[in-house]
């Protein structure tokens, strides 16, 4: 193509985002009709599918996914270029930020950013995306995911990082639970039954650790994808979940009927961070939702020691 005609790159990087016509059709202001079209130019200009039908839903194809990345990156510096004169309008920026963030902030400072967000960027949509096989910092590449908010671990170089807040881990139970009936010892803590919270499935936790140094055990007899199922999993049984203090006292705050507990043997305290790829430092919307998202982080006050159980 000797004069390409770039509103099939930024129709691309949206169909490469949706995976569906029909969504990035009410992306575009476009009629699925339209969209279709639209797809089937592209289609013939880089002499690919682009995308195959599997079931009800559109693949890309490989030739797609090599693109992804490149895509991303030019509509990203062309809308720079376009923006450099004048400072963007947030409150009319059409946005979509594709994150994945742990459940513990989630629960405490999703409700807030929405509130922010409503504010200075209601045109804006936050997606979660689940975590999945693929490598975070591969996802950050890509461009699948925008921002990645989770425990501090080793990324790519490149990448960037910004602490958000620190937490541990506290022992959770249902209300009127046998084990406030006296102190909360190795023995008794390992008495009961426990709940592991693991979106891969896996039984042991960071409590294992510390309680091998004693030479104790604790039998997990339930094993769950996500801490809510586990927190109302607490409601009718005998079983402890530990949890991140943040999270264990937002559940407490939100009305349910249990304690908290100091562990008899402390945890590692747990940083959490958030995770850009560097294309993204000097756009704006992207600065806003991470330079909100670090505020409403440092503004946090953290309450939790107020609700232990002494």
């Amino acid at each position: 193509m000797a004069r390409p005609d770039l509103n099939l790159l930024l129709a691309l990087d949206v169909l490469l985002d949706e995976g569906s016509v029909i969504g990035a059709a009410r992306q575009m202001n476009l009629s699925p009709p339209a969209m279709s079209r639209t797809l089937s130019r592209i289609r013939e200009a880089l002499g690919d599918p682009v995308f195959e039908q599997v079931g009800r839903k559109l693949m890309p194809t490989p030739k797609a996914l090599a693109l992804r990345e490149q895509v991303r990156q030019a509509v990203a510096q062309a809308t720079q270029v376009f923006a450099s004169d004048s400072e963007i309008d947030l409150k009319s920026l059409d946005r979509r930020f594709n994150v994945r963030a742990t459940d513990e902030f989630l629960s405490i400072y999703l409700g807030q950013l929405l509130g922010a967000m409503a504010t200075d960027m209601p045109r804006a949509m936050l997606r979660f995306s689940p975590e999945e096989d693929d490598v975070d910092e591969e996802a950050l590449r890509s461009g699948r995911i925008d921002l990645f908010i989770s425990g501090s671990r080793k990324l790519g170089q490149e990448i960037r990082v910004q602490p958000l807040f620190t937490t541990t881990f506290v022992g959770v139970a249902r209300v009127d639970h046998p084990i406030f009936d006296g102190d909360v010892t190795l023995e008794r803590i390992t008495r009961w039954e426990h709940i592991n919270v693991s979106r891969r499935g896996k039984s042991i936790g960071p409590i294992d650790t510390a309680l091998e140094k004693y030479g104790v055990h604790r039998h997990v007899s339930l094993i769950v994808p996500n801490p809510y199922t586990a927190l109302f999993a607490l409601q009718d049984s005998d079983l402890l979940l530990p949890l991140p203090k943040h999270l264990a006292s937002s559940a407490l705050a939100a009305g349910l009927h249990i304690r908290l507990f100091e562990l008899p043997t402390p945890l590692e305290t747990v940083l959490l961070t958030q995770a850009w790829h560097p294309r993204l430092d000097s756009d704006p919307a992207h600065q806003w939702l991470r330079n909100t998202i670090h505020s409403l982080c440092n503004e946090y006050e953290t309450s939790a020691k107020k609700l232990i159980t002494p």
